[in-house]
């Protein structure tokens, strides 16, 4: 039986060929090593949870709507800085910004669209 073509690495502008079933290639690999960890692996836990219902209680509206002038509900407890892992910057509350699910996800949109990666 014949074996599968190589594939191309999933990193966004990487060309190199991989073995079919894989990801990424070696180069990529460990900046996308939370892409398959769930949320409890992230960080995301009780404690989490915790910490987030604090947070939303005494912040209750979301900040970018507040921009917009309009009273919106914050339900998602974002990280203004992408943690990518460091429990440091993750649990650093002046790095937590209240969003309405909305605001929320139009941001983490375009920060994933164009990701910085720094090294």
């Amino acid at each position: 039986m014949p074996k599968r073509p190589n594939i191309p690495c999933k990193h966004p502008g990487c060309a190199r060929l991989i073995p079919y079933g894989s990801s990424y290639c070696e180069e990529h690999a460990s900046m996308h090593r939370h892409d398959v960890k769930g949320t409890k692996e992230k960080g995301y836990d009780s404690r989490w949870r915790k910490a987030r219902a604090r947070f939303l209680k005494a912040h209750p509206l979301c900040v970018k709507c507040l921009e917009n002038g309009r009273l919106e509900k914050a339900t998602v407890v974002d990280h203004i800085v992408p943690h990518r892992g460091n429990q440091v910057l993750f649990w650093d509350e002046s790095n937590w910004q209240p969003l309405c699910k909305t605001c929320h996800d139009r941001k983490t949109r375009l920060e994933d669209q164009y990701p910085e990666y720094k090294f």
